[in-house]
């Protein structure tokens, strides 16, 4: 008999038992484990001991309300990135706009439509499923990547560019935890200039962190409010030195073989280097015999390798 596959963990939290009861039966029958909170401090007691995969959110509690409530789930690491859907009566704008601001990535209004309900759970389950796996694909290939909203406050980080922007891996999922060190101030017009069509992006943006000088390069939007940006070492060594060191080659082989690797021809080598064509191919047999490999297409896949190795 196959193994059945995991159920998906709802955390309710809402205070009326109306409403409870409703979504509780309602969420069995379809073969979603359920969670019960009936305020927001209980519902961020259930959050340390168990993960929910969607959170549905009461707007209006007695004590700490519904956007009080999510501020604080998204303060938590483990749960930060778990999509939370508001359930209200207020459909004004105003309170909309309050649920998305605190973290909030939809809202259905009372009273419940099930069928609705259970479609929008459907959509954000497989977006967030989607994305965390993209994540962690991200935290494994070594890469030094950053989300940020518009206003430049962090969404998430991979463990590498934690570490090279200096912060608290316990915190890189608090929404608003890049101010700490001090670049929303720096990102945010940055990247509103390019909405702008200013083309600020393409020329990357440097900023100070301590002692070191980082490089934000702009490589996407990948969401309503969130933008993808790859971080260097303004200062890091070039990739001619990291050939040239790790390969064990000369300075000329290095550059030689780093252009060849991004596909010039040896003439074409010969003529952005100032050299013969006739020197790029003793250069080439000097590379190919150093490194034991035998043509062009081992050469560029080196090259990748070695150049992967930093990233």
């Amino acid at each position: 008999m196959a193994e059945q596959s995991r159920r998906d963990i709802v955390l309710v939290v809402d205070d009326s038992p109306d409403t409870l009861n409703f979504l509780t039966t309602a969420l069995r029958e379809a073969g979603i484990m359920v969670l019960v909170a009936l305020d927001g401090d209980s519902a961020l007691t259930i959050v340390e001991r168990v993960t929910p995969d969607i959170i549905l959110l009461d707007a209006v509690m007695p004590g700490a309300d519904g956007f009080e409530t999510c501020r604080k789930l998204k303060q938590i690491p483990n749960v930060a990135h778990i999509p939370v859907i508001f359930m209200t009566g207020l459909s004004n704008t105003e309170h909309v706009v309050k649920g998305f601001e605190a973290g909030g990535v939809d809202y259905v209004t009372k009273p419940l439509v099930i069928d609705e309900l259970m479609a929008r759970m459907r959509v954000h389950l497989a977006n967030a499923r989607i994305a965390q796996s993209a994540r962690i694909a991200l935290d494994a290939a070594g890469r030094y990547l950053v989300a940020v909203t518009r206003l430049g406050l962090l969404r998430w980080s991979t463990p590498q560019a934690t570490q090279l922007l200096g912060l608290d891996i316990a915190q890189v999922a608090v929404s608003d935890e890049v101010g700490s060190f001090a670049l929303a101030g720096e990102i945010a017009p940055w990247l509103q200039k390019a909405e702008r069509g200013e083309r600020q992006t393409d020329v990357g943006l440097t900023a100070q962190v301590g002692a070191r000088s980082v490089k934000f390069s702009y490589l996407g939007k990948i969401g309503p409010d969130e933008y993808l940006l790859r971080l260097t070492e303004a200062t890091a060594i070039s990739d001619e030195d990291l050939l040239r060191q790790t390969l064990s080659i000369t300075a000329r082989e290095a550059e030689v073989l780093l252009w060849i690797a991004r596909g010039k021809s040896n003439r074409n080598v010969a003529e952005i280097l100032n050299i013969s064509a006739r020197t790029v191919d003793k250069h080439l047999e000097q590379i190919y015999t150093k490194l034991g490999i035998e043509n062009r297409a081992s050469a560029t896949a080196l090259v990748v390798k070695t150049l992967e190795m930093r990233r």
